[in-house]
Formats: structure tokens, C-alpha cells, sequence
């Protein structure tokens, strides 16, 4: 029998799943599926649960290499934890969902939204990479990469004298290279580009900074800084009187 092709779920809020959570709200949704806050019967724990759409998780392949990932990776501390798979039965079909822990923060886009004039300062910036960085730099020395690093794979868990940051959707097909890599770490710096208010702002950032960005050239990126670890080296050992 064919799939069926579901673009939505659209659960309500009070659904109860596989007896042992309910949705509380909706959290997002993508390509491959959309994201709910759940309860925990019996003890009220708030969990994050993914579901994916059918046709995107054939014999379900996508979720198996996710939840395989996460757990290779389950000491990034960055990284949101995963805890179980689960499966609920929906316009009769068998729809897979994982079980993370959820983490209460703003994505940084809506972060940086919220921010004066949608944007932080130089300092603030620097502490926003050097938070990122030292999540990637996990990553790579598990020898995998994160590959979609963007404002709204970024989530702000804490922010004051540093951030706290947690990073979500790590989900690439393939084997890390030196190349995906250092595609992680042009992605990063795009972000603190993007963070300190981009194409407005830059002329006008302290050479600091623009030593970092290297003007978003890309093979400049890639000479300077060859891995997360490397940034974040770079970032420690900064002079920041000027900022």
C-alpha cells in the first residue's frame, strides 16, 4: 500500500500519545516533519517529541539515522538529548515520533528580534560565537558536523555575562569532511554577521571583527579558522579593550 503524503499534522492540544504523553502546543515545523511540547503522564515532565511525515521517513530511515546520531553524540552538551522512539497511528498510518528533552529559550532569530534595534553589540557578538563554537567544536571532535547552522537552529538558553546556547535539527547524511566542517564554521560566523546587524552595520564594526568575518569570503574563512576549535582559540585569546 502507498503512502500517503501528509503535509500536516496539526495535533491538538490535549491528544494523548502512546499513553504515556499529551500535546501541550506546537512547537514548529519543517521539511520532514513538525515538533510538539508534550507532557509526561504520571510525571508532568515536559519532553520535545518530532514526528515525521511518512514519505519522509520510508521503512523509517530518517528517524533511525537521527536518533543514531543524537546518540553518538549525546555528549555534546549542546546538543539536545535524546531519550526514545515512539509510534502513533494516524489517517492510518504508522507516524514515527522521537522523545528529546525540551529546552526552554528563544530560537536566536527571535532572540535577536526582541534585542534593540534587532541586533547585539560587538561584545555580546563575540560571547554568542564563542558559545557556538564551543557546541561545534564538540561536535567535530566526534568527528561528525552539524550542517544547517542558522538563527533558527540556534536556541538562547541564557543570556547575561555569556550565553548559553543550545543547537537543534544536526541531521546531515554523510560522513564529516574537511570541507563540511568548515562549512560549519563559515555558517558560525555568518551567524555573527548576521547577529550584529549584517550588511547595515558592518562598515562600521571594529577591525576586531572584521578580522573574524574576513568580509564573508569564504576561502579567507576557511584558511583562517580550519575547524570550530580553532575559532574558539581565536576568540580566547582576543584583546577586546576597544569594544
Amino acid at each position: 500500500m502507498a503512502l500517503s503524503k501528509i503535509d500536516a499534522f496539526d495535533f491538538p492540544e490535549g491528544m494523548k500519545l502512546s499513553r504515556k504523553y499529551e500535546i501541550v502546543s506546537r512547537l514548529g515545523g519543517g521539511w520532514e516533519g513538525e515538533v510538539y511540547l508534550v507532557q509526561e503522564a504520571g510525571t508532568d515532565i515536559l519532553r520535545a517529541a518530532k514526528f515525521f511525515y511518512p514519505q519522509r521517513n520510508l521503512k523509517n530511515k530518517t528517524v533511525n539515522f537521527y536518533a543514531k546520531k543524537l546518540h553518538k553524540l549525546h555528549s555534546c552538551h549542546a546538543l539536545i538529548k535524546y531519550l526514545s522512539q515512539e509510534i502513533i497511528i494516524h489517517e492510518d498510518e504508522e507516524i514515527t515520533y522521537l522523545i528529546s528533552e525540551f529546552v526552554d529559550g528563544k530560537t536566536l532569530s527571535s532572540f535577536l528580534n526582541s534585542r534593540p534595534r534587532k541586533k547585539l553589540t560587538s561584545f555580546q557578538g563575540l560571547h554568542l560565537l564563542h558559545a557556538i563554537a564551543k557546541g561545534v567544536e564538540e561536535i567535530h571532535h566526534l568527528k561528525e558536523y552539524h550542517g544547517d547552522l542558522h538563527t533558527d537552529n540556534v536556541i538562547v538558553t541564557k543570556f547575561g555575562l555569556e550565553f548559553s546556547v543550545k543547537l537543534i535539527d544536526v541531521f546531515q547524511w554523510g560522513r564529516a569532511t574537511k570541507g563540511s566542517i568548515q562549512d560549519d564554521v563559515i555558517d558560525m560566523i555568518r551567524i555573527f554577521y548576521d547577529a550584529l546587524g549584517g550588511a547595515k552595520t558592518y562598515s562600521s564594526q571594529p577591525q576586531e571583527v572584521k578580522d573574524i568575518v574576513c568580509g564573508l569570503k569564504k576561502n579567507m574563512i576557511r584558511k583562517k579558522f580550519k575547524t570550530a576549535g580553532h575559532l574558539r582559540v581565536y576568540l580566547e585569546h582576543m584583546h577586546l579593550e576597544v569594544l
